[in-house]
């Protein structure tokens, strides 16, 4: 795979459907709460959405792997503590579990991707570098 002018040419990729679309899909969420149209959007839709992003990320910052930043900006302007609590506290709930299997799961060392700032020269990196260094092992 090639990078062409920032874009993957990637036309038999069943994947880059994934890369074209994430920035896509989070302005449109945003757009959503910000207009309070939120019933718009299926609850079928988030539960997709929120399913597939945990599992990318689980997949993709498991220890063996390399942990970064998940989310946006560098504290709370994109996502507030709120937001991720109230997520944090459901997903827990989905799976039956509870405060103790979380701080059991929490001893993990921090990254140190909590100190750096999520810039978009980071998430080119991270959509075109990855890949480029893939390709060459």
């Amino acid at each position: 795979m090639s990078n062409f002018d920032g874009e993957f040419e990637r036309a038999n990729d069943p994947y880059a459907i994934i890369e074209r679309n994430a920035a896509l899909i989070y302005e449109r969420a945003r757009e959503a709460i910000d207009r309070n149209e939120l019933d718009r959007i299926s609850d079928a839709a988030v539960v997709d959405l929120m399913s597939a992003a945990i599992k990318l990320y689980a997949a993709k910052a498991a220890p063996s792997k390399h942990p970064f930043r998940p989310l946006h900006g560098e504290y709370d302007e994109a996502v507030t503590a709120t937001e991720v609590l109230t997520a944090a506290i459901e997903l827990l709930r989905a799976l039956g579990l509870g405060p103790m299997e979380l701080a059991l799961w929490s001893h993990r060392k921090p990254s140190d991707y909590a100190y750096t700032k999520y810039t978009e020269e980071r998430r080119a990196h991270d959509q075109f570098g990855a890949r480029e260094d893939l390709e060459h092992e």
